[in-house]
This record gives C-alpha cells, structure tokens and sequence, in this order.
C-alpha cells in the first residue's frame, strides 16, 4: 500500500524552502533523491538530515523526493514532519530543532510595541532576517496569510522557527486563528517559547477566559517558564461593543488591537483614505485598552507603497491614543517605530511637566502649575510615560533629571 505526502514549495523563484514527497510503501527500504541549488556543499549533509528525520519518525521504507532551494536544517525537518504527517494520516513525533538565542528570551506585559511585522506563517524566507528591519514583535501569522490547505505545515514550521530562529530583542508573536480552531495550536506554540499569542475575531470574554486555563494547563504541562501574553484583535461589529470585557477578560492581555477589513464587511461600509468609517471603532478600541489597563495598538496600513499615507495614519492614531501599528511589509516598520517615538519638542515638554511636579511636591502642593497653567495629575502620568518610552529606545538617558541639576 503506497501513501503520498507532499509539504514545502519548488520553482525558480522559491528560496529558503524545500519541496518534499513522501511515499510511503510496505518493503523495499528507503530510496532519495535530492536536489539542491548548493548540492555542491550541502549534498550529503541533507541526505543525512532526511534519513535522521525518516527514523525519528518511524519510516523505513519509503520512496522520498527531495527538491531544495537553500533551506536551513529547521525547515527541511519541518516539511519533512508535515510530508511524513500527511502520509500516514496522522501525527508523527515531533522533530524539535536545538533552541536558538531568542527561544527563552522573556517579555513583559509593559514593554513597548510601536510596531509589530507580521510574517506569514508558511513562508521560510521572510523569518530568517525579520529582527534586522528592528519591528518591537514579529508576527508569525497562522490565520489570514495562510491557504487553509497549509495550516498544518505552517504550524509545523512556525514551532521550529520560534525555537531555532534569532529574533533578537524582537518580541516573538503568534496570530493563531480564530477559536475554537486556535485552541489545537496553542500547545505547539506554547511549547516553543511564544512571547504573545494574537486572537483574532475576538467577540467573547468567556472565550478568553477559557483561553487563559488552557495556557495555565499546557505551562504546567510542558514546564514552560516564560510568562504568555495576549493580545485580542476585535474584528465585528459584536466584538466592538464587547471591546471593554475582551480587554479585560484575562491577567495575560497585554494589548488591545482591531482587524479593519473584516470590520468593514461586517458592518456593511466602504473604505476610505480618512478612516470615517471605522472612527467610532478606534475610539472604542482605545478607550476600552484605556479602561482596562492595556495598550490600545493601531491595525495595519495596507497600501505598502504609500509610505506618506502611512506616516499621515501613524500621527492621526497617536493623535487618538494608540501606541503602536502593525506593519505588513519591512519597509513600514521605519515610518511606524519613528512617529510612534515622541518627538524632541514632545520630550522637552514631558521634562519640564516631570520637573514642575516634582518641585511642586516637594513644596507641598497638591498641582504643580507651568506659567499660568495648572498641571493635572493625569497630564503628569502621560509625561512620565513619554519620558520612559524615550529613555527605553535610548533617546535620553535615565539620569536626564540628574544631569540638568
């Protein structure tokens, strides 16, 4: 009986990837065959890769076409679970590469996303170098990105990349898709080390809350240290007026984003470049992140050649409250972390706000007062977070109060 799975892409214009076919046959032991763009230095070394990874999981005969266009070891063993799984019909023993310099690499609920890039999920080439371009997170993307005839090998490939790629300081993401569907990703994620697991089409609280015991269950399960973190994406109409119970339905959420597109269609509207359409969303969104403690994040800008339009849609969501934007293309994440950095101006202002507060306090008033202008407690707050954020991304040194005395 001869049983066939194929995982991985092949052409001229695929790099990073390798196409794989497994059949799977009665007798005759294992016949390979490879190729590959750099057979020429790696030849025996993939050979030697793929009948490691045939007897971890259990196939000693098997016909298997190989067809490499420079992939690294995580993604061969990748394609080659999922190819194996496809044949038999069934799991197969996972293959976990060596962990990599990122993969204990902790985050914290606080810490700053000005920009999150997202990576689809199915697409070697795009994670190998993503820290360069210096996003606050990178997104490993199983949902929207993803053929639904793909979404096991992704997931398959996403583990070996969360445990085997460096990241550097990025925060390491995941968008699962949308439950109940994302509760069968969460322990392949989980135990690779996700830093934030993204929900989309959040609509419920309750589902949240069960979302929550699962990760408990899988940590105490797998022993994973790091602390998980979740941002919920609200994408419906549903979701919208539930925005304030998502954002707080779990100690776990970090931030609070939106989805536009499948707003949009939810609510019957038409898209325009002044975003009128979906305000009363963005206010919703900002103000039930506000009220729940949580970072309220900006969607993504979808035109990735409008670098202007990008910039304009950066300064009017800060100008509503957001603290940072997706980003969907490399070259948007320098626009995003710039405008999304307090400027000299605004930092100057915070300085002088922090200094009349503290000398107000240390004259026993209760409102520190700049020119004729009293200063709120709440506008105190909002200085001192402009200043941490500068003194976080380097801008002014954490002694700058110091060092003007």
């Amino acid at each position: 009986m001869k049983q066939l799975g194929i995982a991985g892409r092949r052409g001229e214009k695929v790099r990073s990837d390798v196409y794989i076919a497994v059949e799977v046959r009665d007798e005759g032991g294992v016949e390979l065959t490879v190729k590959s763009r750099v057979d020429f230095i790696y030849l025996e070394s993939i050979k030697e890769l793929i009948y490691t990874g045939l007897k971890h999981f259990g196939i000693r005969n098997a016909r298997v076409e190989v067809e490499d266009s420079g992939a690294v070891p995580f993604v061969i063993m990748a394609r080659l679970e999922a190819a194996v799984m496809r044949a038999l019909g069934q799991r197969v023993p996972e293959w976990l590469p060596e962990p990599g310099p990122s993969f204990t690499r902790a985050t914290t609920r606080e810490r700053w996303r000005r920009s999150r890039l997202y990576l689809p999920g199915n697409e070697p080439k795009f994670m190998l170098n993503a820290r360069i371009y210096q996003p606050d997170g990178v997104i490993l993307d199983l949902e929207d990105s993803v053929p639904p005839e793909e979404k096991d090998a992704a997931l398959i490939l996403v583990r070996n990349a969360l445990r085997a790629v460096d990241f550097g300081e990025c925060e390491r993401m995941v968008r699962i898709n949308p439950l109940p569907a994302g509760y069968d990703e969460l322990m392949s994620v989980i135990s690779a080390g996700v830093n934030v697991i993204l929900v989309p089409k959040c609509e419920d609280d309750e589902q949240l809350e069960e979302l929550d015991e699962q990760i408990s269950t899988i940590q105490r399960q797998t022993q994973v240290k790091n602390e998980v973190y979740l941002m919920p994406i609200v994408e419906t109409a549903r979701g919208a007026f539930k925005a304030h119970k998502i954002a707080r339905a779990s100690e776990r959420i970090c931030a609070l984003t939106y989805g536009l597109e499948d707003y949009i269609a939810d609510i019957g509207a038409s898209k325009t470049r002044e975003g009128t359409e979906s305000l009363w969303l963005r206010s919703i969104v900002v103000n039930a992140a506000r009220a729940a403690g949580v970072q309220p994040i900006d969607t993504v800008y979808a035109d990735v050649a409008d670098l202007d339009g990008l910039r304009e849609s950066c300064r009017a969501a800060k100008a509503l409250g957001f603290e940072g934007k997706g980003c969907i293309h490399p070259r948007q994440v320098t626009v995003v972390n710039e405008e999304f950095m307090p400027g000299d101006e605004e930092i100057e202002r915070a300085k002088d706000i922090v200094r009349a507060d503290k000398m107000a306090k240390a004259q026993g008033r209760s409102v520190a007062v700049i020119g004729s202008k009293m200063i709120d407690p709440p506008v105190v707050r909002r200085a001192q977070r402009t200043l941490e954020m500068a003194v976080a991304f380097g801008k002014i040194s954490p002694d700058w109060d110091k060092e003007a005395e």
